[in-house]
């Protein structure tokens, strides 16, 4: 299945497959990511999408399960804090659009973090949009994140990621989507529920 560029691939050895977008580059050719995520990166941009299984919250409801996750990410980012983090709209998506039929219930949070890149000073508005599948039946929780910077500070190491790569390069480039990041979310399926055991 293809998308503007965007192709299907295989997922945590097989167990899964989605339409990816274009342009990603696997981040575990780059460094050890642990089993139970995949990391892909823009090639050029400093966007990221990251999928990862996690254990089923049973204490938290269905509604607040993406907002759980946010926080727990915003935790991780030293981007806790009103001042830090925002949570702006939390939505259930409906299961006809997914094609992952063993979920249960899912849920499409977007929201913002400022973020410091490799613990620096400087701090980036990173546009957050997190997709919540959650499998009880497996002690599940599928988690994508699209991690989307919307202002980058001039200070941070990533202006200057950015500002290396040649012009002719930048004019052709594509960021990443959220309509990218939807037909991602709306393409995965499952096909070894071993991989929970």
């Amino acid at each position: 299945m293809e998308c503007n560029g965007a192709q299907e691939h295989m997922l945590f050895g097989g167990a899964f497959s989605a339409v990816l977008p274009p342009d990603f580059q696997d981040v575990s050719d780059l460094r050890e990511i642990p089993d139970n995520q995949e990391v892909f990166a823009h090639r050029w941009t400093d966007q990221s999408l990251i999928m990862e299984l996690l254990e089923y919250q049973n204490e938290v409801a269905d509604a607040n399960a993406a907002r759980y996750h946010f926080e727990d990410i915003a935790s991780v980012n030293d981007a806790s804090g009103q001042e830090r983090s925002e949570v702006l709209s939390v939505e259930p998506i409906p299961k006809g659009q997914l094609a992952l039929g063993e979920c249960q219930s899912a849920w499409f949070l977007t929201g913002r973090q400022l973020v410091s890149k490799f613990n620096e000073e400087a701090r980036n508005t990173v546009n957050i949009y997190m997709c919540l599948l959650r499998l009880p039946q497996f002690a599940t929780e599928v988690l994508l994140t699209f991690n989307d910077p919307g202002a980058i500070d001039p200070s941070s190491s990533s202006a200057e990621s950015v500002c290396l790569q040649p012009t002719a390069i930048l004019d052709h480039v594509s960021p990443w989507s959220q309509e990218h990041f939807k037909v991602l979310m709306q393409t995965l399926q499952l096909h070894n529920p071993d991989i929970f055991v």
